[in-house]
């Protein structure tokens, strides 16, 4: 919502959005990531070297904690809170009580509860709406069990294929499912042979992924074996004048930082620009931003203080919690592990140090954050495991690999979705894994190869997740 619609606020931002750093000694990085595109356009990671992020002489081993001689001495890290609880991490302190904040009492960056308010409200075509969008606000695609988990709702993305590579859909391949006048809303053109759904993320905990340093991902990455080994994405971290980082946020790990994911989403689902993002979309390539008779707000639309209380809520939220755990659920986690699932479906990672810079500089991990142990079982990294929508990250050969690829989805809160995989077309776990390809291969063969009561132990440990 427009900043100019709530009371004046004293609220120093200056420690979110501090200035970049300069990377001029920073370690090159020794992931075999994707090169940047040679046409430059908004989302393209600036040429600096990636940050490490890392002081620790090497990260931890893959699932594994506090191993010798490896900088990370026992007894410095503490798991992370985990609830569903609609209560801060301590990211952020809670604030007055929620149901007493109002349109006109809230204070944007204040509490994470004032942060909650603003990412459950609606906006309006007053605020910046549109003219084409899929959601009126944050809530409608982030909201299972509290306020942040994942849904049901999917975003529509497509294109087609010319001469071997990937084309966007005319204005680009998300179309939006809404808009705020007949005569500019979005049908998928003929042409468009491609085409996929995308189902809305989870988003508890994930202050917790924004502090996994660089080299964390990147030791993972290169401790897996080369049938199974991920792909580390560098992209750019938005308000950092694109400086690189190891991507994270998104089915294609095509954001690293919370501020950048929630500026895209603001954009790109909501239709509101910010300074990071000032440019309005089309409708299927026509114009019908400010100045045409569909859009009366100038741009930006928002000063990108929304974009920051959207970004500490999802910080100061809390980890999914686990279900009961028994002796049938630990067989079953023992399966998952033996028959290879873990490769990607990493249990445990960790944060980086209170004080460490990330973003690019953009911010430095809070002690509420740091040094936190947190299992979402991912690896952030992508992977081609048969089931991607064959639609890379960015146009064009650079980026032409990771058309069949996708994050390897966390499994944290499992048991509160019923529409899985990237598209959520798969209604149960066992179609699921059926799913399971390419890199994914042997991992589902070994899967197959259980016994009936070994793959129900293998279930009920997915169903306690």
């Amino acid at each position: 919502m427009k900043p100019f619609s709530r009371r004046l606020t004293t609220v120093a931002v200056a420690g979110v959005l501090a200035v970049l750093t300069s990377a001029g000694t920073a370690e090159i990085s020794q992931a075999q990531t994707v090169a940047p595109s040679g046409e430059f356009n908004r989302f393209t990671p600036s040429t600096l070297r990636v940050d490490p992020e890392s002081t620790a002489a090497a990260a931890p081993s893959v699932g594994t904690l506090s191993v010798p001689g490896e900088g990370f001495p026992s007894g410095t890290f503490r798991e992370a809170p985990a609830a569903f609880d609609n209560v801060t991490n301590g990211f952020d302190p809670q604030g007055p009580a929620f149901d007493t904040i109002d349109e006109d009492t809230v204070v944007p960056l204040r509490s994470f509860n004032d942060n909650r308010f603003i990412f459950e409200e609606f906006e309006t075509v007053g605020d910046g709406l549109g003219p084409t969008f899929n959601a009126q606000g944050c809530r409608e695609c982030h909201q299972n069990i509290v306020t942040g988990g994942a849904s049901q709702v999917a975003e529509h993305r497509t294109g087609r294929i010319e001469l071997t590579q990937f084309v966007e859909s005319v204005g680009g391949s998300l179309i939006q499912s809404r808009s705020t006048h007949p005569d500019i809303f979005e049908n998928v053109p003929f042409e468009d042979s491609v085409g996929t759904l995308r189902v809305s993320t989870n988003t508890l905990g994930a202050g917790f992924i924004e502090a996994v340093a660089n080299s964390t991902l990147l030791a993972i990455r290169d401790r897996q074996p080369a049938s199974i080994r991920g792909t580390a994405l560098e992209v750019a971290v938005l308000e950092a004048n694109n400086a690189p980082r190891i991507g994270r946020f998104g089915w294609k790990s095509q954001h690293a930082s919370l501020e950048s994911f929630a500026a895209d989403a603001y954009l790109n689902e909501m239709g509101i620009t910010t300074p990071v993002l000032p440019n309005e979309n089309t409708s299927l390539g026509r114009n019908v931003g400010f100045g045409t008779p569909y859009d009366p707000v100038p741009d930006p639309e928002d000063d990108g203080e929304d974009v920051v209380a959207f970004a500490n809520f999802m910080r100061a939220t809390k980890a999914p919690p686990r279900g009961a755990i028994n002796s049938t659920v630990r067989a079953g986690e023992s399966l998952f592990n033996s028959v290879g699932c873990v490769g990607c479906h990493v249990s445990t990672l960790i944060t980086a140090a209170p004080g460490t810079r990330i973003n690019g500089g953009a911010i430095r991990v809070r002690n509420a954050i740091g040094n936190k142990i947190f299992h979402p079982y991912s690896d952030f990294l992508l992977h081609d495991i048969g089931t991607g929508d064959g639609i890379p990250v960015q146009p064009g050969a650079a980026f032409a690999s990771t058309a069949p690829q996708i994050r390897t989805a966390p499994l944290w809160a499992l048991r509160t979705r019923n529409r899985l995989m990237h598209d959520g077309l798969s209604f149960t776990k066992q179609e699921a894994i059926a799913r399971h390809a390419g890199q994914a291969t042997a991992a589902r063969t070994a899967y197959d190869a259980l016994s009936t009561t070994q793959k129900n132990q293998v279930l009920m440990f997915l169903d306690s997740l």
